[in-house]
C-alpha cells in the first residue's frame, strides 16, 4: 500500500515537472531560435503582416481580421468565466450536499484533495479568462493605430503597431495554453494514472502545435 501511494505521489510531480520543463525550454528556444518555433514564426508573419495592411491601406481587411480575432477572445473569455463559475459551484455547493461522492470514491481521495484539484482548475480557467480579456484590449487598440496615416502619428509605426497586436496574441495563445493544461487537471480528478496519461497525450500535442512549422 504504501509503494503504491509512493507511486502515484511521483506520477504527480513527474507530470507537473514535464509540463513545467516543457514550457522552460519552449521559452528558451523563441528567445533563441525564434523560427524554429511556431511562435516565433507567427511574430515575424504578424509584424510581415502590419507592415503591409499600412504600407498599403488596407483598412478594411485589417478591421475584419481584428474583428474576428476579438470574437474569438470573446467567446473562449466567456467560456472560461462560465467553467469557472461551474467549478465553484462544484466545489463549494456540492461537496457540501454529497455532489462529489462518486469522483472522490473513483480517485479514493477525500474531498480535501479533490477540492485542492478543483481550486487548481478554477485558477487555470481565471487565467485563460483575464488572458483573452486583455486580448481583446490590445486589439481594440491595434484598430485604432493600425489605420492612423504614418504622416498624422509618426509614433505609430509598423513596428510599434506590431508590439501592440504581438501583445494580445501573446495573451490570446497564453490563454489556449490554459485551457490544454486544464486538459490533465481535469483527468487529475480520477487518480494520478489519469493525470499521467493526459500529461503524456498534452506534450506530444502541445510539441506537433509548437514546433511543427509545415
Amino acid at each position: 500500500m504504501g509503494n503504491l501511494f509512493g507511486m502515484e505521489q511521483g506520477l504527480i510531480w513527474l507530470s507537473f515537472i514535464l509540463l513545467t520543463g516543457y514550457h522552460a525550454h519552449l521559452i528558451y528556444r523563441v528567445k533563441h531560435k525564434p523560427l524554429t518555433t511556431t511562435i516565433g514564426l507567427n511574430i515575424q508573419v504578424r509584424r510581415a503582416w502590419v507592415e503591409t495592411i499600412m504600407e498599403d491601406r488596407l483598412d478594411i481587411l485589417a478591421v475584419q481580421t481584428l474583428r474576428n480575432w476579438s470574437m474569438a477572445a470573446s467567446f473562449l473569455a466567456t467560456t472560461a468565466i462560465l467553467i469557472c463559475l461551474g467549478t465553484l459551484n462544484a466545489a463549494f455547493v456540492s461537496s457540501s450536499s454529497g455532489g462529489l461522492r462518486v469522483i472522490s470514491e473513483l480517485s479514493h481521495e477525500g474531498n480535501g484533495l479533490l477540492q485542492l484539484k478543483l481550486l487548481l482548475l478554477i485558477i487555470v480557467f481565471f487565467f485563460a479568462f483575464f488572458n483573452f480579456s486583455l486580448a481583446i484590449r490590445s486589439y481594440n487598440r491595434t484598430g485604432f493605430m493600425i489605420n492612423i496615416p504614418l504622416a498624422r502619428a509618426p509614433l505609430m509605426t509598423p513596428d510599434f503597431v506590431a508590439r501592440v497586436l504581438g501583445r494580445g496574441m501573446n495573451h490570446y495563445s497564453l490563454g489556449m495554453r490554459g485551457y490544454y493544461l486544464s486538459v490533465p487537471l481535469v483527468l487529475w480528478l480520477f487518480g494520478p494514472y489519469w493525470l499521467a496519461a493526459g500529461t503524456v497525450v498534452l506534450l506530444f500535442v502541445m510539441y506537433n502545435i509548437d514546433y511543427s512549422l509545415d
